[in-house]
C-alpha cells in the first residue's frame, strides 16, 4: 500500500512537478508557519523570564529587537527550502535561482531591520539611563550617536545589497574616491557644521533647555543637530544657526550663572543730612541680611557719588536664585522694603532738577 502511494506520488506530476515534491513543500510551509508561532512563543517567555532574573534591560532591548525580525527570518528560510524541495525545472522556470537571489537580498534588508530595532531599543535605553545622571552631556550625545549608525547602518545596507544584485562594489567604491573630493568640496560647509556640533558637544558651551545670547540673538537652546542648532527666541521666533558658526562666535550662557546679579543706584535729594543718610544705609544693609532670597555671599550697600541732582547710593547684591522670576520677585520685594524705609525717614527720592539764579546787577 505505502509502495503504491510513493509510486503514485511519484511518478504523477503538476506542473512539471511530482506530487512528492509538492507534498513535501506544502509539508514545509506547514511547518515554517508552524515554527515561526513557536519562535514567537519563546520570544515572549525568553522575554518574561529575563526580566524577572536580570537587573539590566540590555537583554529585554536585544529580545525586542530581535523578535520580529527573527520571526520574518524563518519566513524567508522556510519559503527557501519550499522553493527548493518544488525544484521545478530550470528551463521552464529559473525559480530556484531567482529564490536564492531574491532571499539573500530579503535576508540583508532583514538583518539591517533587526539592527535598526537594535540602534532604536539601545537609544531610548540610554536615553533614560541619561535623564538619571547629572551631566547633561550624555542627553545630546545619546541621539547623535544614534543618527550617526542609522546613516552609516544605511549607507552599507545599499552597498551590499547592491554587491548582491551583481554591481561592481570596487569599481563604486572607486569611483567614490575620485569624486570624493568634489563631494568634499561641495559639502565642505556640511562638513564643518558636523565638526562644530562635535565640538558643540564636547566643549558643552550650552545645553538643550539653555538660555544663550550672542551679538546676534538671545532665546532658549531648543535642539543641537547635525547641521545647525535651532533657538526659540523670546519673540517666539525660531532662529537656525549653523554649528560652524555658532562654534566661532562668543556665547554669553546666562543659566551656567548660579546667581544672579542686582546692581543699581538710590539718589536722594540734597537736603539729606549726614546722620539720615548713614541711618538709611545701615537700614538698607539690614533688609539684605535679612531677606531670605538674597546671597549673603557678597553685599555692598555704600554711599559713593555727589552727583548733579542728588546724593546716590551703590547697591550691589545677588539673589540666592538664578531662576528670572524668583530673581525678578526678590528685587521687588527689596525695592519696596527700601521705599517704606526712607519714606518712614521722611527721606525723598531725587530726580533731575536745575536751580536757575538770576543776578540783578
Amino acid at each position: 500500500m505505502m509502495q503504491e502511494v510513493w509510486t503514485l506520488l511519484t511518478e504523477h506530476s503538476l506542473l512539471n512537478i511530482t506530487l512528492a515534491h509538492w507534498l513535501m513543500a506544502v509539508i514545509a510551509l506547514f511547518m515554517t508557519v508552524a515554527a515561526q508561532r513557536i519562535s514567537l512563543s519563546v520570544f515572549n517567555r525568553m522575554a518574561k523570564q529575563l526580566a524577572s532574573r536580570t537587573k539590566t534591560q540590555l537583554d529585554d532591548v536585544l529580545l525586542a529587537a530581535a523578535e520580529r525580525p527573527a520571526s520574518m527570518f524563518i519566513l524567508v528560510i522556510g519559503l527557501l527550502l519550499t522553493v527548493h524541495l518544488l525544484h521545478p525545472p530550470a528551463e521552464i522556470f529559473p525559480l530556484v535561482s531567482l529564490a536564492d537571489q531574491a532571499g539573500r537580498i530579503i535576508a540583508i534588508f532583514i538583518g539591517i531591520w533587526f539592527l535598526w530595532r537594535l540602534i532604536s531599543g539601545l537609544s531610548a535605553y540610554f536615553t533614560a539611563r541619561a535623564r538619571e545622571t547629572d551631566s547633561s552631556l550624555d542627553d545630546q550625545l545619546v541621539p547623535f550617536v544614534a543618527k550617526t549608525l542609522r546613516i552609516f547602518l544605511v549607507m552599507t545596507a545599499v552597498l551590499v545589497v547592491a554587491q548582491n544584485m551583481g554591481y561592481s562594489i570596487s569599481g563604486l567604491l572607486a569611483s567614490l574616491g575620485i569624486g570624493g573630493i568634489a563631494i568634499a568640496m561641495a559639502a565642505k560647509d556640511t562638513i564643518a557644521n558636523v565638526f562644530g556640533s562635535i565640538m558643540i558637544l564636547v566643549d558643552r558651551p550650552f545645553t538643550v533647555g539653555d538660555w544663550v545670547k550672542t551679538n546676534e540673538f538671545e532665546g532658549v537652546v531648543e535642539e543641537i543637530g547635525f547641521r545647525s542648532t535651532r533657538i526659540r527666541t523670546f519673540e517666539r521666533t525660531l532662529v537656525n544657526v549653523p554649528n560652524s558658526s555658532l562654534a566661532n562666535m562668543v556665547i554669553d550662557n546666562i543659566d551656567a550663572r548660579s546667581q544672579r546679579r542686582i546692581k543699581m543706584r538710590i539718589g536722594l535729594t540734597y537736603d539729606t543730612t549726614a546722620a539720615q543718610m548713614a541711618e538709611a544705609i545701615a537700614g538698607i544693609e539690614e533688609i539684605l541680611t535679612k531677606h531670605p532670597g538674597v546671597d549673603q555671599g557678597y553685599k555692598l550697600v555704600k554711599f559713593d557719588e555727589f552727583e548733579d541732582s542728588s546724593l546716590s547710593i551703590f547697591l550691589y547684591y545677588f539673589s540666592s536664585s538664578k531662576v528670572w522670576a524668583e530673581y525678578l520677585q526678590v528685587r521687588q520685594e527689596i525695592n519696596m522694603q527700601i521705599m517704606e524705609l526712607l519714606e518712614s525717614m521722611n527721606l525723598n527720592f531725587a530726580f533731575p532738577t536745575r536751580t536757575l539764579h538770576i543776578e540783578k546787577e
